[in-house]
């Protein structure tokens, strides 16, 4: 009989936001509250804007990957492994951020606790995407910028 334990997801990501929390939201230097508010006040907007160019990009990226698929099977693994696989997973996140942000538009225009926590589970997919297909540098700078913003305006929303 085995007693592992399935792994708790949801602990996890409660730690790790107290940790990003802690030392984003807390020890790093605060962002004045005038920018805190406008952040806020545009952040929808900035959201839809987003999903529009995210659903306007998806359709021919698709379609593009649809061509290639066909041909990095000829260009034998190596390439399968570092460009065909990797493709897919970014496309696959990319929908996943896509969808997250969706979902959390109408919780930004009420400043809900909700949606806020749907915009960083979207940070950390468009992360762990980078990782994924090897952007380290970009991956960390871009993933410290957002999440420093993301736990800078945290207080805004309820």
């Amino acid at each position: 009989m085995s007693t592992s334990k399935a792994p708790d997801y949801k602990a996890s990501l409660n730690q790790l936001e107290s940790i990003f929390d802690e030392y984003l939201g807390k020890k790093a230097p605060e962002m004045p509250e005038n920018i805190k508010e406008t952040l806020v006040s545009f952040a929808p907007y900035l959201a839809i804007v987003g999903l529009i160019f995210s659903v306007s990009t998806v359709l021919p990226i698709l379609g593009i990957g649809a061509l290639m698929g066909p041909f990095s099977a000829l260009l034998g693994a190596s390439y399968m492994m570092s460009y065909g696989i990797g493709y897919y997973l970014g496309i696959v996140c990319f929908v996943i951020v896509a969808i997250f942000e969706g979902l959390a538009i109408s919780g930004l225009f009420k400043r809900s606790m909700g949606a806020w926590r749907l915009m960083y589970y979207s940070s950390l997919v468009s992360f762990v995407a980078s990782v994924l297909q090897g952007s380290f540098g970009g991956a960390i700078i871009g993933g410290l910028i957002g999440l420093y913003i993301l736990f800078q305006v945290k207080n805004k929303y309820k």
